[in-house]
């Protein structure tokens, strides 16, 4: 089928075509680029020391927050390493180091830790957010590309970035010193996540919104609980079942034992197989599918779906203490709750 574009689109990508060399350089610098930043990487893995153990041990010790702060492309990058720390369970937050000077001081508390980022270490606007740290005895850690700047001798732990050339041809962009900022940062809050033990609990409640937070849902968060499970006595009769069935609309009916365990279910293919003038007079016990899919409530409901989809069916039983129904699972609440 042809590709229609409006006379706009046309124009555009005639421009793009006959501006663009046929020798495609553009795709050569990107792989220059990338290539720049990748041995910027390796050095930065080869370089870790125990410095780096240090900094997660102090972090993990905090007993307030990762205050991170930096100018220019580090301050964009502290800002992205603040909210990776965040939500991965080491609270944290990014302050401005001019902002700082002009009040936001008063957002540093005793039980804080600094996270200062600067390649040069030399950064005019770190002189306050530093100095108050000394002053106020808040433990100091830094990421510079200088052992000898200002910085790192101030810090109390200074991490070192390895000397790398920058991918810009001029050397004057931060572009690899900036990628090696950013990945030692999520070191940093990965280290402190396997560390603590964070769970994936743990990061659903971090991240309720979104993809990853539908995806994180539980059972037990969408289950349908008490009076809307279908269930009926082992001593039922098909009249009964079907009427349950009928009443709460999921096409199927939980089959329980006096002691209340879940031993069997009834679903509207097996209606239609016994279908005849002797079903209403039968026992539950004679028609019902026994040993019926179930899940637990503490299950992720992707993977309750899962079960569904593998075996043909819409819906699960939710158990607990071996058998016992305590909820039940449609496939319509797992689409309705965005987990797919």
């Amino acid at each position: 089928m042809p590709v229609h574009r409006s006379s706009a689109a046309t124009a555009w990508h005639a421009m793009v075509h006959a501006a663009a060399p046929s020798d495609k350089p553009d795709l050569d610098v990107a792989r220059r680029v990338i290539r720049a930043e990748i041995e910027g990487l390796k050095g930065l893995a080869e370089a870790l020391d125990g410095a780096f153990e240090t900094a997660v041990g102090a972090f993990a010790a905090v007993r307030g927050r990762v205050v991170v702060t930096g100018v220019g492309k580090s301050g964009h990058v502290g800002r992205k390493i603040a909210a990776t720390l965040a939500s991965t369970g080491t609270p944290a937050q990014f302050v401005h180091p001019v902002e700082a000077s002009h009040g936001d001081l008063g957002m540093i508390g005793a039980g804080d830790v600094i996270l200062a980022l600067s390649n040069s270490g030399e950064t005019s606007e770190l002189a306050d957010i530093v100095a108050y740290s000394r002053r106020f005895k808040i433990l100091l850690v830094a990421i510079t590309g200088s052992a000898r700047s200002t910085l790192a001798g101030a810090a109390d732990v200074a991490l070192l970035l390895p000397a790398a050339a920058e991918a810009c041809p001029m050397g004057l962009a931060p572009t690899t010193s900036t990628t090696m900022m950013m990945t030692l940062g999520d070191a940093l809050a990965i280290a402190l996540l396997e560390r603590k033990g964070f769970s994936p609990a743990d990061f659903q409640r971090f991240h309720p919104g979104g993809r990853l937070g539908r995806r994180l849902l539980r059972v037990r968060d969408i289950m349908h609980v008490g009076d809307e499970i279908p269930l009926v006595s082992s001593a039922a009769c098909m009249s009964e079942a079907i009427l349950m069935m009928t009443a709460k609309s999921f096409g199927c009916a939980g089959i329980c034992d006096p002691r209340g365990r879940l031993i069997g279910v009834i679903t509207d293919g097996d209606l239609r197989r016994h279908m005849g003038e002797a079903l209403l007079g039968k026992t539950v016990q004679e028609v019902m599918h026994r040993r019926p899919k179930a899940v637990a409530a503490a299950a992720l409901a992707v993977d309750a779906l899962g079960i569904m989809n593998r075996f043909a069916i819409t819906s699960l039983f939710v158990i607990e203490d071996g058998d016992r129904p305590v909820g039940f699972l449609h496939m319509h609440d797992c689409l309705r709750a965005g987990v797919a």
